[in-house]
């Protein structure tokens, strides 16, 4: 029987520069919000989208996007 892990993303507004990096790579999960900051707009990563959105984390230049699985 297969575990379903659900991956979680967030982003700490507090530190977003708003470079719009991550809405590039991952656009399955993260947008530029109201406030023009980076935010993550799904409860859970989907599945094909997983690894995007870590690459995403890692490249964030400012280090603000968390990943939780």
């Amino acid at each position: 029987m297969r575990r379903v892990i659900s991956m979680k993303a967030w982003v700490d507004k507090d530190g977003c520069i708003a470079c719009e990096l991550c809405t590039n790579i991952c656009p399955e999960v993260f947008r530029m919000g109201d406030d023009d900051l980076a935010e993550a707009y799904v409860d859970t990563v989907p599945e094909e989208a997983e690894d995007a959105a870590r690459e995403a984390a890692d490249s964030c230049p400012v280090s603000v996007i968390h990943i939780e699985e």
